[in-house]
């Protein structure tokens, strides 16, 4: 029997590494793996021209996307999971102690729709009290899905400075690390997370301390885990092939075996198994659960965040966010 040929983007972990090689089959496709570094620039080609039939996206681009017209559909595969009680640096004598202290301030934030940012902005309302509203978000990159208003308060650099520009000059208050903010500069490109000019040290200190015990605590009291990056599929390749959704779940599960076998070793494996070594022990053996039923939690709170921070006009019915599989 033919296969069915498909261009995928999906980014390269532990857990995709052997559905990217060929050692875990996707059942009836002949899989075209498109490599994108970083692979957040394959979600912003597939928003805007929809150059791929399956491709990993933000779970907050995916659901503004959606409601902009985009013609893909989600399966219930979230390949990235963080908790997201850190990641904030404050200026020291800023004044800045606790996320109240934010209100009033400038804080530095690749994109307003970021996902990361999405969720700090969220549990910071939901377990400190702080209104996004009363915040000005400092922004120095585009959103990937072209044409979103934005709230009043997202504002840029007339001069056109990035974010690290901003920091080093003494300009923002409290910024966001890492990709979502001044761990790197400009648009995505090969380079990206490098940043052309890196920040120098500045004097700063993280908003929370013993931020993984806190966010701990946030999962037992809500089950809410953050997810990051799921997988998208073109409506016309579900309407056409709708087997394909159950061969491409399928697959990544198989090849998420190997990962959770390195996960389960009490010691060993690079950063990343470890990072998930030590999520584990708060979410339970699989720190890397595929399937509605059990994110529903997560998948609730992410859609509430977004509605609540202004990016979505109504919030969507779960069931229209993912293919049912059958």
């Amino acid at each position: 029997m033919s296969q069915l040929p498909l261009k995928i983007a999906i980014g390269t972990a532990p857990h995709t590494a052997d559905l990217k090689n060929g050692t875990v089959p996707i059942d009836g496709v002949a899989a075209d793996f498109v490599e994108v570094t970083p692979i957040i620039g394959a979600f912003r080609r597939m928003v805007r021209s929809l150059e791929f039939d399956v491709c990993e996206m933000a779970p907050t681009t995916y659901m503004i996307a959606r409601e902009h017209g985009s013609p893909f559909t989600a399966l219930p595969i979230f390949l990235h999971r963080f908790f997201h009680h850190d990641g904030i640096l404050c200026r020291d004598g800023s004044g800045i102690r606790s996320p109240a202290d934010l209100a009033g301030r400038k804080v530095g934030v690749r994109a307003f729709t970021v996902t990361t940012g999405v969720w700090k902005r969220g549990i910071m309302k939901d377990d400190y009290g702080l209104d996004a509203s009363g915040v000005t978000w400092v922004v120095d990159d585009e959103e990937a899905v072209p044409g979103l208003t934005l709230p009043p308060n997202v504002v840029r650099d007339p001069a056109g400075r990035s974010l690290v520009a901003q920091w080093q000059a003494g300009d923002l208050d409290a910024a966001f690390t890492g990709a979502a903010g001044i761990g790197r500069q400009g648009a995505p490109d090969a380079n990206w997370s490098q940043g052309a000019n890196p920040p120098q040290p500045v004097a700063a200190h993280d908003l929370f301390d013993h931020g993984f015990d806190r966010a701990s605590d946030f999962y037992r009291r809500t089950r809410i885990y953050p997810h990051h990056g799921l997988l998208v599929v073109k409506d016309s390749i579900l309407a056409e092939h709708p087997w394909v959704a159950r061969s491409l779940f399928d697959a990544a599960l198989a090849a998420k075996a190997p990962f959770l076998a390195q996960v389960d070793t009490p010691e060993g494996g690079d950063a990343e198994i470890q990072r998930y070594r030590q999520l584990a022990t708060v979410v339970g053996s699989d720190p890397l659960p595929y399937g509605v039923d059990a994110n529903r939690p997560s998948i609730d709170a992410l859609i509430d965040y977004a509605a609540d921070q202004g990016l979505l006009k109504r919030k969507p019915d779960v069931s229209d966010l993912f293919v049912t599989l059958n």
